[in-house]
């Protein structure tokens, strides 16, 4: 069996068990082919079989020498180790020569947040067109609920229940979770729905939020969308639509809401993940020792 088809099947076998997003498929794709075309190219390989630890420690070292972020090396050699082991488990090798390579140490990079103010300027959209109304119910609906932008552009208009307040949404692995509504949220995704029809071009499309041409709205006009809104309101164009996910969990955890409940909202497994989603800034911590701690002479 060719390597590439062996490639292939490991692709799918993730995406039976874990269901994997398009943009994850491709990515495992791209780490996996590139991968293969180092070693044949510098060790003439031609099944895996062959590889040893040194080989893959040198395309980890080629990858820093081409200046990619450690975080990409990092997640490539997550990639490579889950494609080894499976290699092992189906026996086309006889050892998985991937296990003893350590993880390249990552800085934790939070995404940039805005602050509660940059968002009401943010929200703070004029409504003229079809598209204002769409922006506006959007970047609502994000910042009240946390989603990720994947699962923001895959909403239906049948995932909103009005009457009880709550979004149905499917995260990663296609797992469903049920999301409370907001007032401003709902309110603005009702207006945007009264004008959704002039941007249906008559056509039959299930996603809420739509581009030009009826269809449903990208990753990339999503982007576009936000960057062109952040610069007319003088607001940091460094802002990501993942900044807004994050900006949602900093304020409800700066409001004092549990780190539990939090987790469950943005869909995270683990509350470490959580954990290193949320910042405190330095200005709570100092406020909450002086509130709180009982040998705090200003706290007698």
């Amino acid at each position: 069996m060719r390597e590439e088809e062996i490639i292939h099947i490991f692709i799918e076998t993730c995406d039976y068990e874990k269901g994997l997003s398009k943009n994850t498929r491709k990515t495992y794709s791209y780490t996996l082919k590139n991968y293969f075309i180092f070693l044949k190219k510098n060790y003439e390989i031609s099944s895996f079989s062959s590889v040893t630890k040194e080989m893959i420690e040198a395309y980890m070292k080629f990858c820093f020498q081409k200046k990619e972020e450690d975080t990409t090396v990092a997640h490539k050699l997550t990639v490579i180790q889950n494609f080894h082991k499976f290699l092992l488990k189906e026996k086309y090798v006889q050892k998985d020569v991937s296990s003893q390579i350590d993880r390249p140490k990552t800085k934790k990079r939070l995404p940039n947040t805005l602050t509660m103010e940059e968002v009401e300027i943010l929200l703070d959209i004029p409504l003229h067109t079809p598209f204002d109304y769409r922006n506006k119910a959007m970047l609502e609906l994000i910042y009240a609920t946390g989603l990720r932008i994947s699962e923001a552009l895959k909403i239906t208009v049948y995932d909103i229940d009005f009457v009880n307040c709550i979004l149905r949404v499917k995260g990663k692995g296609n797992k469903e979770r049920i999301l409370p509504l907001g007032e401003y949220a709902l309110h603005s995704i009702k207006d945007y729905l009264n004008v959704r029809p002039f941007l249906l071009k008559e056509k039959e499309t299930e996603e809420l939020f739509l581009n030009q041409q009826g269809d449903a709205l990208s990753r990339q006009g999503f982007f576009k969308m936000l960057k062109k809104l952040l610069k007319e309101k003088g607001l940091r164009t460094d802002i990501s639509p993942h900044s807004l996910r994050h900006s949602f969990a900093t304020h409800l955890l700066a409001h004092g809401a549990d780190l539990r409940s939090i987790q469950m909202l943005l869909g995270h497994e683990d509350i470490v993940t959580t954990r290193i989603y949320t910042h405190i800034d330095d200005s709570k911590i100092q406020k909450d020792y002086q509130k709180y701690h009982p040998r705090n002479k200003n706290n007698q």
